[in-house]
């Protein structure tokens, strides 16, 4: 079965036509523009770019043997970063597997995160966590769990708590188009909707749950129109087309901010590669069908959009690309060379004062002699 990329579908509802900025000469239309500052754009660019850079690299790292897993984001990098770029400070983020670099646009160090791909001593996480799961209090980024849609309760629950603090906060959370089949799905969108959470709930509908295609998913029109039944305001963007993902976020947002409720955001996109390196995508899937959507490369439109603004040229291209190259580089190299986490780590974070059985163990254990290093 081949997808036709962007199918439109005429419908004055938003949850069932397709909202969109950026047509196929790079220009933006009039009448859905949003007016994104020039400065803004080329930040999300340069995120853009640069995930597209660092996700190749990990996944030729974990091919080489050197770290264990990864989930590359490639072709729905604008989901993320326009994320990261409508985010405030005090915001939650609860990810699927392609929303971890929502932390790096909000400062998340890079070093930080490349060390959990790791799991060494640099991780914050102490290694705890399986690669391409990054989370950091620091940017208000809760861990995924790798089960399918726990964390749509989670945003939502957390979009309570502020609620009732009074804290105009708002949480963030988003799942695959497989999650809408999952009851904790319909749990969050029923209780978000009905106690009027401050919550953004974004479905990234990449046509894929792994190899089960979406038409198998769910009998719905679409994604977004299942808001509907909840009483929520549900909108259906072009996934791939940064400035409509900047604003709609945006104004998901606002209207989260101002007591209005939540809203659910289906973003039409499409995993270029494999739902991770554990993956063989072309056993079932079709190449027509991945070459079609790449034509509508999300990196490539937000680069065709800034060159008809003249904010880029082949030389500014190249330059960045070179720049970013060398960053991740640097950072790679550095982290690699960081050891694994100290093995008295192991009882820190269970509680807040450890018991005496735990200080016993933890004595116990550095006691005995490390293990033989295989490094």
């Amino acid at each position: 079965m081949i997808t036709e990329p962007h199918a439109t579908l005429r419908d004055s509802d938003p949850d069932v036509g397709l909202f969109t900025v950026l047509r196929e000469d790079g220009s933006a239309d009039p009448e859905t523009d949003p007016g994104v500052p020039a400065e803004i754009l080329l930040s999300a660019y340069r995120h853009m770019r640069r995930l597209r850079i660092l996700d190749a690299r990990m996944i030729l790292l974990q091919r080489q043997g050197r770290v264990g897993f990864y989930g590359a984001c490639t072709g729905q990098e604008a989901v993320p970063i326009a994320t990261g770029l409508v985010t405030k400070k005090d915001d939650w983020v609860f990810p699927a597997l392609r929303e971890q670099s929502v932390m790096l646009v909000r400062g998340f160090p890079l070093r930080q995160f490349i060390a959990q791909v790791f799991g060494n001593s640099g991780d914050v996480a102490k290694g705890r966590q399986m690669p391409s799961h990054q989370s950091g209090k620091s940017v208000h980024q809760v861990s995924w769990s790798s089960c399918i849609g726990p964390q749509i309760p989670q945003a939502v629950g957390t979009a309570m708590a502020m609620k009732l603090r009074k804290d105009p906060s708002v949480s963030f959370g988003f799942c695959g188009d497989g999650a809408t089949s999952q009851p904790d799905f319909h749990t969050a969108m029923h209780f978000a909707a009905t106690f009027n959470a401050p919550a953004v709930l974004v479905c990234q509908n990449n046509h894929w749950s792994i190899s089960v295609p979406t038409a198998r998913q769910t009998a719905a029109r679409t994604i977004a129109v299942k808001g509907r039944a909840y009483g929520m305001r549900s909108v259906r963007v072009d996934g791939n087309d940064l400035l409509a993902m900047y604003k709609v976020l945006t104004d998901a947002a606002d209207r989260a901010r101002r007591g209005e409720g939540p809203t659910f955001v289906e973003a039409l996109t499409y995993r270029i590669g494999a739902h991770s390196t554990s993956d063989d995508p072309t056993r079932y899937r079709a190449d027509a069908e991945v070459e079609a959507w790449k034509k509508k490369d999300p990196v490539d439109r937000l680069a065709k959009h800034l060159r008809l603004l003249g904010l880029v040229d082949d030389a500014h291209e190249a330059a960045l690309d070179e720049e970013l190259a060398a960053e991740i580089g640097v950072a790679v190299n550095e982290v690699e060379a960081m050891g694994a986490p100290a093995r008295e780590s192991l009882f820190d974070d269970v509680y807040a004062e450890l018991p005496q059985h735990l200080r016993d163990e933890r004595a116990e254990l550095m006691r005995m002699p490390p293990a033989p290093s295989h490094g």
